[in-house]
């Protein structure tokens, strides 16, 4: 792949879980984030904005679905879940399949290098 996929997506965070969700994410365990870059994903980002959490991410592989799903069958992704997971409010359609909601990308500024 040329260029990296640029993914947004939003979810809403718990107010009564505020401070576990950030205390969590000061110290993202190394084996989550490993199993994140090994699935080829890049520039993963989260911001917050009230009770709402922004990510945002690069992907650079060529099946996304693919690698998405070898993150969702990790077991120690899968135990960083029951941890974040509670803190989090899904936005999502129910049935749509998302717990993060994800967004439409309206417009992108592209580097000239």
């Amino acid at each position: 792949m040329d260029r990296p996929q640029r993914f947004g997506m939003v979810i809403r965070l718990r107010p009564e879980h505020r401070e576990e969700y950030l205390r969590l994410h000061s110290a993202v365990w190394p084996a989550v984030e490993k199993t994140m870059l090994d699935a080829n994903m890049r520039n993963f980002t989260i911001f917050l904005h009230g009770d709402l959490l922004f990510g945002y991410y690069e992907y650079v592989g060529d099946d996304h679905d693919a690698d998405q799903a070898r993150i969702a069958a990790d077991p120690e992704t899968q135990r960083w879940w029951t941890f974040t997971d509670p803190c989090q409010e899904s936005l999502a359609e129910p049935g749509s399949g998302h717990w993060w909601v994800p967004m439409q990308e309206v417009w992108h500024l592209e580097d000239p290098a």
